[in-house]
């Protein structure tokens, strides 16, 4: 494991935890605690008296210090990237990062300073998401798995495409699903629709709500998506399961992805169960950020084959390398 792999991990960890910290804003309404940007009450972010740091502003204060850290850590990736990677996709990659997450703070910005627009609240969310599946890509390319798996045999996902479409086109399909699924989410939170349908599992007593307003669209929504979503998590894993056993690389993400989408309902029951209760609600939004994480992971794994770095397969091994004999030797010199 280098170097660069253990920072790449250290920035996703990272950015991780800047998504909590995002949550619990969103979830105690801390939004606004601090009303100006980039600056902080005036003062300099990180010049912030830390004694001032209480009720709202502990969460959006503290929420603005790791966004500015995890800017930094962005800025040393790229850095470093073109430092010591000879992968000119890689590179861009980096950059691609970086550029994210300058974006990010000014959306979080003009979210502070436009009063908390939904447009650009919801745009804020789905760009952290976008920048957290960024940085599992930086991780995972990192790795030394990543580049021992470009060679093709039959144990590596350069072998999966053609002999298993099913799993390709499910396990390629799910993270997309999966940040629709996470959008609608956050239309919901930023429009006050939490708890627009105060009953779990079931809808106002039924199935179907009896009356329709857009924050009951909204949630209702999400919750056929979360349906949906878990139905191809299921799908994905039972057909990995059923067809790759000899593939740990498929097998822990694909079985990582059940568990999660399992807990990630129970949270979000919670959540409504709870009144939308802080932490239950970040917990959510936490979870909903690492089942999209594992299923970018899965779908990465099983495209190994499209990326510029797979070396060609060798079906066959290459023909020996005739040795010239003395007699041909002194043949060649006359």
């Amino acid at each position: 494991m280098t170097w660069l792999h253990l920072y790449a991990r250290f920035l996703c960890a990272a950015t991780l935890v800047l998504i909590a910290a995002g949550g619990m804003v969103t979830s105690t309404g801390a939004g606004l605690s601090v009303p100006d940007w980039p600056n902080s009450y005036g003062y300099f972010m990180f010049s912030f008296p830390l004694s001032s740091m209480v009720g709202g502003i502990f969460y959006e204060h503290g929420h603005r210090l790791i966004a500015s850290s995890v800017g930094v850590l962005t800025i040393g990736m790229t850095v470093w990237l073109w430092r010591v990677d000879p992968r000119r996709w890689m590179r861009r990659l980096g950059v691609l990062a970086l550029t994210a997450v300058i974006l990010q703070g000014l959306l979080g910005g003009i979210t502070v300073l436009y009063f908390l627009p939904t447009a650009v609240s919801v745009s804020h969310a789905g760009l952290a998401e976008i920048f957290f599946c960024l940085t599992v890509c930086l991780a995972l390319f990192t790795s030394a798995g990543w580049r021992q798996r470009g060679t093709t045999d039959s144990h590596t996902p350069v072998a999966l495409h053609s002999s298993d479409l099913t799993a390709v086109a499910l396990a390629t399909a799910l993270p997309a699903l999966v940040f629709a699924q996470i959008l609608v989410g956050a239309t919901m939170r930023h429009t006050g629709a939490g708890l627009a349908i105060p009953d779990f599992p079931l809808v106002f007593g039924g199935v179907v709500p009896n009356e329709w307003t857009f924050p009951i669209a909204v949630h209702y929504a999400h919750r056929l998506g979360a349906g949906v979503t878990a139905l191809v998590i299921f799908a994905t894993a039972r057909q990995i399961a059923k067809h790759h056993r000899d593939r740990l690389d498929l097998l822990r993400p694909a079985g990582l992805l059940t568990v999660l989408v399992l807990v990630q309902i129970g949270l979000g029951g919670w959540t409504v169960l709870s009144g939308r209760a802080p932490v239950i609600n970040t917990a959510h939004v936490t979870t909903g950020a690492l089942v999209l994480g594992t299923s970018l992971l899965l779908a990465l794994r099983v495209n190994r084959h499209r990326f510029p770095d797979t070396r060609p397969s060798v079906a066959y091994p290459p023909p020996p390398v005739a040795v010239p004999t003395k007699r041909a030797a002194r043949g060649a010199a006359v």
